[in-house]
Formats: structure tokens, C-alpha cells, sequence
């Protein structure tokens, strides 16, 4: 139930499924920016500047570290339940694009959202609807503070949006390195992800 202008009303729940049959069918616009979270259809951030440069500075940096046997996808579906398919700003997936002829890739080794006017979005219901699928890196490059947020260790929570949140954050500056999880020999310098 949701309460519109006093009065509660119900709204439709979305699954996966029925999602991808509405876009088969055409039923949004090309240029239409949007994802399903939990249910509900979400209109994406707007592609500011500092956002696109954020992204492709995290996926040359990714790509330099991961190599040529993972998927290093922008902006692309991420199946992660029966009622959620963000388009994360990157995602990191093992194999090659023909590997996901079929469905969507289901189990990224990381996620990294580029947040301005989003951020609250990413840091809450996104991140946990992230926890909830079992995403075990979950990075925010954070374009308000400038800052690169990580998140780890996924954990149920009731107070979480999603009954999940991470049990682990930490907020990493210029001068700092992260480490992916899938790649604990590799060190990457906040300043390469950062604008």
C-alpha cells in the first residue's frame, strides 16, 4: 500500500519476468532510464558529466586489474531475484559476453554504483538489495564527498529496506588503495576511480 494525497492506494508489484515481457513488447521508450528494485520501477540518475566520467574512469580501472576473462559491464541488467534487475554503473562478472546470451548475469563478484543525486538510493535501498542477493563488494563512488565508499559483508537486518545490509563499511580517500575481493592481489588507487 502506498498513501497518495491522504489516501491509501494500492500499486502493482513488478517480478523480473513480467518486466523483461514489457520490454520485449516495447512498452517503454528507447530513451526511457529505467530499472526494477524490488518490485517497483525505478527512473534512473540523469547522465550528468561528472556521473559519465565517473563511470569510465571505474571501468578502465577495472578492466586494467580483472583482464580479458571477466565482463567489466556498464549500465547493463543485472538479474539479482525475481523482483529486482538494477543496471548497475558497473558490474563485474566472471566470463565472456557469450556466456550471457541466455539471461542476464545473476551473481556479480562486484557492483559500483557512481552516486551524485542518488546517493541516499544507493546507500540504502540499493545497497540493501545488493545485500540481500549476496553481492559481497558493493562499492558508491561518491561524487558528493568525493570519497569511494566499500561495503562487505553482507547480513540479515529487518531494519534494512530489503531485510539486509552490510556488516562492513569503509570510506577510502585519494591516497588510499581498495582491494577487490575476487582479486586479493590486486590494489587499485582511489584517485584512478575518482573524477
Amino acid at each position: 500500500m502506498t498513501e497518495i494525497a491522504g489516501a491509501s492506494v494500492r500499486t502493482k508489484r513488478w517480478t523480473r519476468l513480467e518486466y523483461e515481457r514489457l520490454i520485449d513488447l516495447g512498452a517503454f521508450a528507447p530513451d526511457e532510464r529505467l530499472e526494477l528494485l524490488g518490485g517497483q520501477l525505478v527512473v534512473r540518475e540523469p547522465q550528468g558529466r561528472p556521473h559519465a566520467a565517473g563511470i569510465r574512469l571505474v571501468a578502465r580501472a577495472l578492466r586494467t586489474v580483472f583482464g580479458p576473462d571477466w565482463n567489466i559491464e556498464a549500465q547493463l541488467p543485472v538479474a539479482l531475484d525475481d523482483e529486482s534487475e538494477p543496471e548497475p554503473d558497473i558490474a563485474v562478472v566472471p566470463g565472456g559476453p557469450r556466456d550471457y546470451l541466455e539471461s542476464h548475469p545473476s551473481r556479480p563478484e562486484l557492483v559500483v554504483e557512481v552516486a551524485l543525486a542518488s546517493l541516499t538510493l544507493d546507500r540504502g535501498e540499493k545497497a540493501s538489495l545488493y545485500a540481500r542477493a549476496g553481492v559481497a563488494d558493493y562499492w558508491i563512488v561518491n561524487l558528493v564527498d568525493n570519497v569511494l565508499e566499500v561495503y562487505r559483508e553482507p547480513v540479515a537486518d529487518p531494519r534494512g529496506a530489503y531485510g539486509w545490509r552490510y556488516a562492513s563499511t569503509a570510506t577510502l580517500r585519494r591516497g588510499d588503495s581498495v582491494t577487490p575481493l575476487a582479486l586479493p592481489d590486486s590494489a587499485i588507487p582511489i584517485s584512478d576511480l575518482l573524477p
